[in-house]
């Protein structure tokens, strides 16, 4: 998915226990941004840094990655709903569509998305992308930008 946004942060050589930290900043900078666009390659840790973030939020259910229920619904303490996708397994957008994803992603409510470049066309106007890369020595690159 080819993005031409304001990059807000560069965090370099991340390592797990960066993650909390990481989360906070991420939080800090997300501001308004209630659509989480999550990429990179298989591995490089999305559905970590979605439950680091998770953690910070305060939410109190078990996070996994979605990949066969498409979306997982945590809570808060405050009983706030958080959405979390994996986008992965499917074959088209239709697919979403039959889940009502469209009416997840402008709920208000804070939805991380793991694959968006599966969906292209239902993805809001505005977003915050948090792109994952691997670096040399194992450790992590995260990229936020807002669009």
């Amino acid at each position: 998915m080819q993005v031409n946004g304001k990059i807000l942060k560069v965090f370099d050589h991340v390592t797990p226990e960066d993650l909390p930290a990481v989360a906070e900043r991420i939080i800090a900078l997300a501001g308004t941004y209630k659509v989480w666009l999550f990429e990179g390659d298989m591995g490089t840790g999305k559905t970590t840094l979605i439950r680091a973030l998770c953690k910070v939020f305060g939410i109190i259910d078990d996070v996994s990655s979605p990949t066969f229920a498409l979306v997982n619904e945590y809570v808060d303490r405050q009983e706030t709903y958080f959405y979390h996708f994996d986008f992965y397994r499917i074959n088209n957008e239709e697919e979403a569509m039959d889940i009502g994803a469209d009416e997840y992603f402008y709920s208000g409510n804070v939805c991380f998305i793991e694959w968006p470049e599966k969906i292209p066309a239902l993805i809001p106007d505005e977003f915050l992308r948090i792109f994952i890369s691997i670096n040399s020595d194992n450790t992590r690159k995260i990229v936020l930008e807002t669009v």
